[in-house]
């Protein structure tokens, strides 16, 4: 297996756009877990059909000299999922109900993070507003799903152009997502 090295902070993702915000955070001085918030929140907007702020979010955080730990927000517990379960069967730590934005809230506590949150999210309230070119994997993937799609309020006036998947490289704005973001990084995440 081939190591790979960075100098001055490494980021893997789906999108480079996303990798590109991660870095640009650690740059600023922010640590992995607030790469990781920024990385996160533009992959969002830049890879849609694959990701999304309230999707789930599985964390493994690692911190020199403790122990390892993790976060798993996996959206809404069961029905029946209660405190008392979870304490019954010796889990303690907070349990997340909104997804990745819980989790971003979550990663922020007690880690050290020095970035606000608005900053974590500027890149993708900007590629939200100005739009990003559609990639091949984002057309294809929305125009094989759209019939079983079209149904779900929303679908079509977020995801379609005239009713069909986006062409590849046009430009794909999201600006209610760009107004959510914006809300999120002034007013927090429990927004």
């Amino acid at each position: 297996m081939q190591q790979k090295w960075g100098i001055r902070g490494m980021a893997v993702a789906p999108h480079s756009l996303a990798s590109e915000s991660a870095l640009a955070v650690l740059r600023e001085g922010g640590n992995a877990l607030e790469a990781m918030i920024a990385a996160a929140a533009t992959i969002a907007v830049v890879y849609p059909h694959m990701n999304s702020i309230g999707g789930d979010s599985f964390w493994v955080i690692h911190s020199p000299g403790k122990a390892m730990g993790g976060i798993d927000a996996c959206g809404a517990a069961a029905g029946l999922a209660t405190k008392q379960w979870y304490a019954e069967r010796g889990i303690s730590s907070a349990i997340p109900f909104r997804g990745a934005v819980a989790a971003q809230q979550l990663s922020k506590q007690g880690l050290g993070g020095k970035l606000p949150l608005s900053r974590l999210l500027a890149d993708a309230i900007h590629y939200a507003e100005a739009g990003v070119p559609v990639t091949f994997s984002q057309s294809s993937l929305t125009a094989k799903k759209r019939s079983e799609l079209m149904d779900i309020p929303g679908f079509a006036e977020t995801f379609l152009v005239d009713g069909k998947a986006p062409q590849v490289g046009s430009i794909f704005k999201q600006e209610r997502l760009a107004k959510t973001l914006r809300q999120i990084s002034r007013k927090g995440t429990e927004a």
